[in-house]
């Protein structure tokens, strides 16, 4: 039995409305419209049929696990997040989950709740990072890539601690790394997410294969000058921190445009003393670098450092770096990738060969492939290229053979599984 695409748009609306507002989607982790949509999801659990037999439970990061044993305990699991960011869209994250549900549902029925390998469905905790500022947090405790020294002083903007919001949720921060538990016995792990982007609409294509996520270089910039009167110093005779920035923010473009789908973003930017009658001292920016390719993310870093030497030295400026964060590129499994494709164009049956991009925000599936678990990921095109925002859509029709696709990959996973 195929899934069914207009039972899992249904589910995405109902959701919707009990969830959001005029705003839009409002699911952040570890508050109460969060736990509003897990307890939402457990009654749509609790339609399934008892013969089934599910087990659910919460592991010690927070991830939500449904189980259906199979004749053999290596398992296929399907995933996603419900959680959002503050006035979210309706599609992030919980299309994918409720799509896995939907084809965990239909494998179920078409096995008589006997699949020859042991189905799982995980609904991810905080993946967006949005109160706390820590993305992938439940699946990088399942990665065993925790961080609880650094995490726990996290606050939100209320000043409440990371740790005391999972207290609240009855997680131990001191336990989290037991999530790495339930990697156990799993064989593949696949994920549906909106584009979040403008790659798809622009190629007028609705779905497309994820080759991976991209590696991330993010660093801290200050540049150094000297303040003065804005009235009376010669242009000639100042050493403008914000004139050596503002050159490196226009150079970071062409730089990220000198290699294919490389980007650089230059997001945030502070001026001391900050006053319109004073020449920019000091001028303390962010730098947001992001590629597939190692190679090319360590070039984007060298020749973005060059250039704000160079820049610095011209505005008679000094400059200094400081890496605030970084995370390699992930690529997705090649078997798996192949099964994405095929699944694509068996979907659309255009006779034309599906369209492979990266993934420029990192998604769970990451956490999941560093941990070394065979990991695919499909797309499916976001209207305007438009996420995080409560204008984010999909058409439905794409959203219907996104559903499709997906149901598609998962029945030949389950068949590359048995071969392995």
């Amino acid at each position: 039995m195929p899934a069914d695409a207009n039972r899992v748009i249904a589910d995405l609306r109902e959701l919707a409305a009990l969830t959001g507002d005029a705003n839009g989607a409002q699911r952040v982790a570890f508050t109460p419209g969060w736990q509003r949509a897990r307890d939402w999801f457990a009654t749509r659990l609790a339609t399934l049929p008892a013969a089934w037999k599910l087990e659910r439970h919460r592991d010690a990061a927070g991830n939500f696990w449904v189980t259906l044993p199979g004749a053999s305990p290596r398992s296929l699991v399907l995933g996603s997040h419900l959680d959002s960011v503050p006035n979210g869209g309706w599609l992030d994250g919980a299309l994918g989950v409720l799509t896995a549900l939907e084809v965990f549902t239909a494998i179920a029925r078409d096995h008589s709740a006997r699949p020859p390998f042991t189905l799982r469905l995980v609904d991810w905790a905080d993946e967006e990072g949005a109160r706390f500022g820590r993305s992938l947090f439940g699946s990088s405790a399942f990665a065993g890539r925790h961080s609880i020294a650094a995490d726990r002083a996290r606050t939100d903007r209320d000043g409440v601690a990371l740790e005391a919001a999972l207290a609240h949720c009855g997680i131990d921060i001191d336990r989290i790394g037991e999530a790495e538990l339930e990697r156990k016995d799993i064989a593949a792990y696949l994920e549906l997410h909106i584009e979040q982007g403008p790659v798809l609409e622009r190629l007028g294509l609705p779905l497309g294969v994820v080759q991976g996520t991209k590696g991330v270089e993010r660093h801290a910039i200050t540049f150094h000058g000297q303040e003065a009167h804005s009235g009376s110093t010669p242009m000639a005779d100042r050493r403008d921190a914000l004139a050596a920035a503002a050159r490196l923010a226009l150079e970071v473009r062409s730089i990220a445009l000198r290699h294919r789908d490389a980007v650089c973003t230059m997001g945030s930017l502070k001026t001391f003393p900050g006053i319109v009658t004073a020449v920019v001292g000091r001028c303390e920016c962010t730098l947001d670098q992001r590629d597939l390719d190692p190679a090319i993310l360590a070039a984007l870093y060298c020749e973005a450092q060059e250039a704000s030497r160079r820049f610095a030295e011209e505005e008679r400026c000094t400059v200094e770096w400081s890496r605030i964060w970084s995370i390699e590129p992930i690529p997705f499994h090649p078997e798996l990738i192949v099964l994405c494709r095929e699944a694509i164009e068996e979907t659309l049956a255009t006779g034309e060969p599906s369209h492979s991009l990266p993934s420029g925000p990192l998604h769970d599936a990451a956490e999941v492939a560093r941990a070394g678990i065979p990991t695919a990921m499909l797309f499916v095109q976001s209207l305007g290229g438009i996420s995080h925002n409560k204008i984010e859509d999909t058409r439905e029709d794409h959203l219907c053979q996104a559903v499709a696709a997906f149901d598609r990959l998962a029945a030949k996973t389950l068949r590359w599984m048995e071969s392995q």
